[in-house]
Formats: C-alpha cells, sequence, structure tokens
C-alpha cells in the first residue's frame, strides 16, 4: 500500500528534540527527509525558515500529501509531532500505552515532561546565549539544571521502570530520555554515579538499532570529526 503522506522534518544533529523524532520515526518505520538547520550559524533565524516556525526552533515537521503535493500539516514542537504519530499512524508500533491504560499513558507522558520541560529548555542555545554576558559558566548552568530534572525522573524511575522508562516497553520518555544524557554526559554529569537507575535504562536503550541511528553522532549533519564520537 502507498504511503499517503511523505514527512520532511526540519532537523540539527545536536538538537535533543530533534533526535526524539529521529529516534521515534526510526521505531515506528516512519520514513523522514531530512532538511538540516545549523542552530550555531543561525540558520533557524532566515525569514524563509521562519515561515516554517516562528520560534525559530527545531524540528519542524512538513506533512504532504503525496497524491495533490500540497502540505497537509506543519508542525512545530516534538510532543506535538510525537503525538502526531500516534494518532495518525495507531496502525504502527506505539510508544504510549494504549488509551484503556490512562495511568499508563500519563506515566510515559510525566517522564517526557520533565525532560521536555523542566530540562531541555533552560539548557538550550537561546538560553545559553542570553546568559553569555552574565557572571555564570555555561557548562555550570547545563550541568546545574540538567540535574535537577534526572533527579526527579530518577526517583520516579524507582517506581515506573523495568527494562526501559516504564516497564519494559520502549516509550516516547525513552525517546526524550536517550538525548539528553548524551547531553548531560557532554557537560559533565556523572550521571552513572549520580542517577544509576536512569543510567541502566541509557545502556539498555543505547543498543536498540533506532536509538543507533538516531543519535546526534551519525547524522548527515554531523560534522566529519564527531562522526561516531560518544
Amino acid at each position: 500500500m502507498a504511503e499517503q503522506y511523505q514527512y520532511t522534518l526540519y532537523t540539527y544533529f545536536r538538537s535533543s528534540c530533534s533526535a526524539r523524532i529521529r529516534i521515534a520515526a526510526l521505531l515506528k518505520g516512519i520514513s523522514l527527509d531530512y532538511k538540516f538547520i545549523h542552530l550555531v550559524k543561525g540558520e533557524q533565524l532566515t525569514r524563509e525558515y521562519k515561515t516554517h516556525n516562528p520560534s525559530a526552533s527545531v524540528p519542524t515537521l512538513i506533512v504532504t500529501d503525496v497524491k495533490s503535493g500540497k502540505t497537509a500539516a506543519t508542525i512545530r514542537q516534538s510532543p506535538a509531532i510525537l503525538e502526531y504519530f500516534e494518532e495518525a499512524r495507531p496502525d504502527l508500533p506505539r510508544l504510549l500505552p494504549p488509551p484503556d491504560d490512562p495511568v499508563g499513558r500519563a506515566r510515559v507522558r510525566e517522564l517526557f515532561d520533565i525532560i521536555a520541560c523542566d530540562i531541555q529548555p533552560v539548557t538550550n542555545l537561546r538560553v545559553l546565549n542570553f546568559i553569555k554576558p552574565l557572571d555564570v559558566e555555561a557548562k555550570d548552568w547545563q550541568r546545574h539544571f540538567m540535574s535537577l530534572g534526572l533527579r526527579a525522573y530518577e526517583e520516579l524511575l524507582k517506581q515506573y521502570s523495568g527494562k526501559y522508562s516504564v516497564g519494559d516497553e520502549v516509550s516516547m520518555a525513552d525517546c526524550a530520555l536517550t538525548p539528553a544524557i548524551d547531553n548531560a554526559l557532554r557537560f559533565g554529569v556523572d550521571v552513572k554515579t549520580e542517577f544509576p537507575q536512569t543510567w541502566k535504562v541509557w545502556e539498555n536503550l543505547k543498543v536498540i538499532e533506532a536509538f543507533q541511528k538516531g543519535r546526534w553522532n551519525c547524522q548527515d549533519d554531523t560534522p566529519d570529526e564527531l562522526k561516531g564520537k560518544e
């Protein structure tokens, strides 16, 4: 059966929000065409890109009707994109428990939101650029806020986790966790020692092919000198 829609993802190799979508699409078997937006070079600030995403951020998903060639939807935030995949393609592997398990769904969303709401917004590039004139070391800032969020995640994993963040099924929470851990390690958070339950889940996830292929270090826009790095 031919696909009804084509999916184009505006992404950046270091963007943890983009990584969530790359991983989820790989888990579900959704093919994405990538367009690369270099955040450090400010390509997200161009007039052309801001017509797609007024927030001047990534990811942005463009859904195109294959038959007509027209844009069916433009979705601009990773939580909305992930929920769209769940609702628009219920035939594909799920990253949320089924609707008859509202508690399970709430647990996945709760963990996802710790990363998406508590950690990522205060550690992204625009915030770091804003604090440059202040007497704050960027790495200290990153470690502080990442550790606060991961501490909360760790405590909930003690209640919710099995092999993965919520039981033994990979979920949206895991799609958010792995790029968050990559960032935490980059900025010197001792995840293995400070958050052992989180580390155990991360170790289980990072051997899965979709998580490997969706990581920052093997994207087409990853600089050659960084490809394959941990």
